[in-house]
């Protein structure tokens, strides 16, 4: 059974920039499609950005394009969220996942199986 652990939230000032990062463990999660999520108070959890198991192929959310950047080390068995230009409504807590269901988009959270505990980000304006 394989475990995701996220890191690297905090408190940060609109425009400020943090990096996330989801190490695996128990498992090796290098031949899986991964994805970052975020669910804000109140909210349903959102796709926030996507690769493949390469890393060669990334896709994102329309609101994080351009600002977000995902990335993975296959050989540290870690994904990770660059996020730029921060703003308070990116407010939320971050969870990373890996994906076992590729039919259909991997938009869709019911495509990952595997989910770690979230790490909080607050942008404050």
């Amino acid at each position: 059974q394989g475990q995701l652990v996220e890191s690297g939230g905090g408190l940060v000032q609109a425009g400020g920039s943090l990096r996330l990062s989801c190490a695996a463990s128990g498992r090796t999660f290098s031949n899986y499609a991964m994805g970052w999520f975020r669910q804000a108070p109140g909210k349903e959890r959102e796709f926030v950005a996507g690769l493949n198991w390469s890393g060669g192929s990334t896709y994102y959310a329309d609101s994080v394009k351009g600002r977000f950047t995902i990335s993975r080390d296959n050989a540290k068995n870690t994904v990770y969220l660059q996020m730029n230009s921060l703003k308070p409504e990116d407010t939320a807590v971050y969870y990373c996942a890996a994906r076992t269901d590729y039919s259909g988009s991997g938009y869709d959270r019911k495509k990952y199986a595997y989910w770690g505990q979230g790490t909080q980000v607050t942008v404050s304006s």
